[in-house]
Parts: C-alpha cells; structure tokens; sequence
C-alpha cells in the first residue's frame, strides 16, 4: 500500500496541523482508529486491553482544547501504552498470568506526561512476561503476528507496540528496552524505534539498569515529540535526566530539512558488519551495509570500524538472569506452572551464579562501557545491522540458530544489547527487505547525545523513505 491518505494512516506531526486547523476532527480519528483495532486485532493480537471508551472521551477533550487553544503537544494522537507499564484504573497484566487481573492505583510517569500532552488512549499492547524474551507471546494473550507475513514473530517484547504502528493503528507506541526490545520490534515490523539514552524517560514503578523507555513511530519526526513528551526528571526513578528543554524535535526537524548533500556533514560515522563477534545472516547484514553507506551522500564520512571490546553477552547474561531470579527465584516451586516456560528456565538457570558472579559483572560492566566511551571519542554514530535475521515463527523463545551458530537466550541479539549495558542511545531503521521481510539498520550515539541519532535518523529517511510501505494486513482491515 503506498500514498494512503485515510485519517488511520496520518502520523502525529500530520495529526497535530489539521487538528489546529479544525480540518480534521480527533474524535473521527479516533473512531477510525478503534474501528481498525476492532478488525485486525484478532488476528494481529497486538493489545491486551482496549481502552475505546477512554480514547473517545479523551479525543472529545482534545477537541475542545483546540478550539480553546490550549491543545497539548499530542492532543488528540492516538497512542498504545506497553502491558508492562502502569496505567491507573487500566488492567495491566504484564504477560503473566500472575498479574492477569491486576490494575494498577497509578499510573507511570510516562503515561501521566502523555495524558496531560493530551493523548488518546488506545489500549494496552501485548508483551511477552515481563518482558523476557525477543517474541511477544504469553499465556494471557497468545501470540502476537507480524504484520508482514502472518505465523512470524513481530518481535519481543514490544512487539504489540510495533504491530499496532506498522499496521496504522495509532501513529505513536510506547515501548521498553532492556536488552532490544523497542529495536527488535520496530525492526522486524519495518518501522522506527529509538531507546533513548538510559534515564531520558523515566520509569517506575517497573524498570533497571539496563531498561529504557521509549517510542515506536511510523517516522523520526513523531518519536521525537514522543520523546520531547515523555522525558524529564521525576522523583519516583532516582536515575531519570532532567527534561532536554523541547529539542528533539527540533533536531529531528533540522535532519530533515537539511539539503541532501550536507545534512550530516562532518559527522563521523563508523559502520561494523558483525561488531567483530556477531553471528548474523550474509543477507541481513548486506542491506543493512548498503543502508550505511548511504550516510555518505549526506555528507558523512563513514568508515568501517568497532569497538574492540568483545562480546559483552557473558555480562548481560549474569544481570540480566540474576534479576528475573530475584523476581521469581524464592517462590519457584509455587508458581512455576503459572509461568512461561523459557522463564522458568531462565531462573533456574541463574542459580549457578553467585553474588560474587553478579558483583564480578558490574564491574565488567563498568570495564565494558569504558571502552566503547573511548570509540565514541573518535566517532559520532556507530552502524550495524539491528538484527542478524529476520521474523521467527511467533511462539518460539528465539531463532534457535543464527549463520549456523547456536544461540540461546538473549545471545541472539548480539547487536542489541550491548548498547543496554552502556546506557546509549540506539535507533532502528528501515533498510530494506530481505525475502519480502524487512530489515533494520541500527544507529548508536554518543553518551546522551540523543539528538544526534534522530538528526541523522531524519537525514536518512529523507532520501530513504519507507512510511509509505505497509505491510499486507494494513490493506486488509
């Protein structure tokens, strides 16, 4: 599907000018927006909860501020909120069947920044428990598809965000990231993500060290204003960042409008095929190199390197289990059979490392983050394919295999995570496609410098735009 102009398939920026304009109505678009949900959410299962009674009060809200003039930044943009998130009086089940029917007093302070920016609620987008694994598939919701070809993963554990997006139900998703779970999604739903910078967006009452949260978006232009909404300190999360002041749009802004040829000029750019350990698909990563070096014709000088820090999965995998052991560990026995299998596992698994193994990591850590501080001394964006392959088959843990290599847990999503443990920005872009499945190209900044990675992000879908390119179900609804 390519040109659609229905009101459902707008992004947020579009949105908010006929708003101001009183050309188009929130409450129409909201109520185009329910109608898509209604019929592909059967077979898409991307939301959990829908929230159709609050998205149109919200929008009837919307509407009469625009014609007050006090419209927010997102008044009247339909929204989805992750199923891992608190969102008060709205059940949020955290994909577990441990919390099916919980709804929480409060909401996070995400949600509350988006409802005051005058958000329309859509509902709540399916996850995998506690958000665990790369394929959004639990025990309260079943699995999620990829709208792109029906059976296949739309990744984890976002991956209700991202199919709603890519199918044009609601322009802006919410999402969380703790070792690629904005940018597994976006990037198997042919969409953009970005993780902010560790702390940008706040985060309570869930979240950890290695956690962001961020949006998923049709275009560049709309996750900034997510971003600019979201972000900013707050007493509930010790670690969040102060607000940036409103810039990331405008960074976003001043990417796109840049002439072709100068846009990104002076930026030093490296380009890694493989991170120097990575096992990935001969055909992934060749779209996503022939992406990188497309950066050139914006004036970018790019280069092949990587940092020569290794593979820093031994790490991730010691943070990462011995947190899920905390959550779980003490009362395995008791609610195993409630729980996704893969997790148990994974609990189980961590109880062969000590608190000395876990102390060892952060330090590993810290030694880790150091060295790729340093690389980021000589280079303002680091390239690498976002993911070695394509969709899986939804319901599986992972692929299983990558290039002929084994790979378990986490290990398979060697371009991901890493970039968790450093807390850096990290965007995922469409490149292209591989067998009718699309590909992501990630982009990595330096420490905080988000608005570089949405400028260069704009820069690109400029000359390489892909918000016309709907997967199949988006024609079906």
């Amino acid at each position: 599907m390519r040109g659609v102009s229905e009101p459902w398939a707008l992004s947020a920026v579009e949105l908010r000018a006929l708003y101001a304009r009183r050309t188009l109505s929130p409450v129409e678009v909201a109520r185009a927006v329910l109608d898509r949900l209604e019929s592909l959410e059967p077979r898409l299962r991307a939301f959990v909860t829908p929230t159709p009674q609050l998205a149109l009060s919200q929008a009837a809200a919307a509407e009469r501020a625009y014609a007050e003039g006090s419209a927010g930044p997102v008044a009247g943009v339909p929204v989805s909120i992750k199923d891992l998130t608190a969102t008060a009086g709205i059940r949020t089940t955290r994909g577990s069947l441990l919390h099916a029917d919980d709804v929480p007093a409060e909401d996070a302070p995400l949600v509350e920044r988006l409802y005051r920016a005058g958000a329309v609620m859509l509902g709540k987008s399916n996850t995998s428990e506690y958000g665990w694994k790369g394929d959004t598939t639990n025990r309260v919701h079943g699995s999620t598809q990829n709208p792109w070809r029906e059976g296949l993963t739309a990744g984890g554990s976002s991956g209700g965000a991202a199919a709603a997006v890519s199918s044009g139900i609601g322009p802006l998703a919410q999402g969380s990231d703790g070792a690629g779970s904005i940018r597994i999604p976006a990037a198997f739903c042919g969409i953009y993500g970005i993780k902010p910078s560790y702390g940008r967006v706040p985060q309570w009452p869930a979240g950890s060290t290695l956690s962001h949260s961020g949006p998923i978006a049709r275009t560049v232009a709309d996750a900034a204003l997510m971003i600019d909404v979201m972000e900013g300190s707050d007493p509930r999360d010790r670690w969040s960042l102060p607000a940036a002041g409103g810039h990331l749009a405008a960074a976003a802004e001043g990417g796109a409008d840049g002439e072709r040829g100068d846009a990104l000029a002076g930026l030093r750019v490296a380009w890694s095929r493989d991170l120097g350990y990575a096992a990935v698909e001969d055909e992934v990563a060749d779209a996503a190199e022939a992406a990188a070096l497309r950066l050139a014709e914006l004036g970018a000088r790019v280069e092949e390197a990587h940092p020569e820090a290794g593979d820093p999965y031994p790490v991730l995998d010691v943070i990462w289990s011995c947190r899920m052991a905390g959550l779980f560990g003490p009362r395995l026995d008791e609610i195993e059979d409630q729980l996704d299998p893969g997790l148990a596992g994974v609990v189980r698994d961590a109880a062969r490392y000590s608190g000395a193994d876990y102390g060892r990591a952060i330090l590993e850590q810290n030694t880790y983050v150091d060295v790729v501080r340093r690389f980021f001394d000589r280079y303002d964006l680091l390239l690498t394919p976002t993911l070695p392959v394509t969709a899986f088959p939804a319901g599986d843990d992972g692929p299983g295999s990558v290039a002929g290599r084994p790979r378990r847990f986490l290990e398979w999503t060697a371009f991901t995570y890493p970039f968790n443990l450093t807390g850096q920005p990290a965007a995922t872009l469409p490149c292209g496609e591989v067998d009718g499945l699309p590909v992501g190209l990630q982009m990595v900044g330096r420490w905080r410098d988000d608005a570089a990675v949405l400028r260069a992000s704009a820069a690109f879908e400029a000359i390489a735009p892909w918000r016309d390119r709907w997967p199949p179900v988006a024609g079906e609804a």
